[in-house]
């Protein structure tokens, strides 16, 4: 078996992988519940989903300077879903989207009490 049959498989996996979990999020992002639910499951599967189909882009070209530039949008995305998730997260929370008797743990609601507080004196 030649390294360019391997390589074929090895991409052919990760890029149904990649899909699959891509489905999954948009699945659990029609769903799930309320907005943090909505938003863990876009951000996380989906963000894998992207990485394990750049894999299998470069596993099947095999190009350096393609590889370096899927490498990039990966690190790209790592950096701006995260960041993008919180921003959208919060948002919601301030405006009343987030339902509250979903929450386990609630540090915001003291936080924001607290700031409140603050301004009013």
């Amino acid at each position: 078996m030649s390294w360019d049959t391997v390589a074929d498989v090895g991409s052919a996996i990760c890029l149904l992988g990649g899909a699959f979990l891509a489905f999954a999020a948009g699945v659990g992002v029609l769903r799930f519940p309320d907005l943090l639910s909505r938003m863990h499951a876009g951000t996380k599967p989906q963000v894998l989903g992207l990485i394990l189909v750049l894999v299998g882009l470069a596993l099947r070209l095999r190009s350096g300077g393609a590889v370096w530039a899927l490498v990039l949008v990966a690190i790209f995305q790592m950096l701006t879903a995260p960041v993008a998730a919180h921003m959208v997260g919060r948002a919601g929370y301030r405006t009343g989207k987030v339902r509250h008797d979903l929450l386990v743990v609630d540090e915001l609601t003291n936080d924001l009490d607290r700031l409140r507080k603050e301004d009013e004196s």
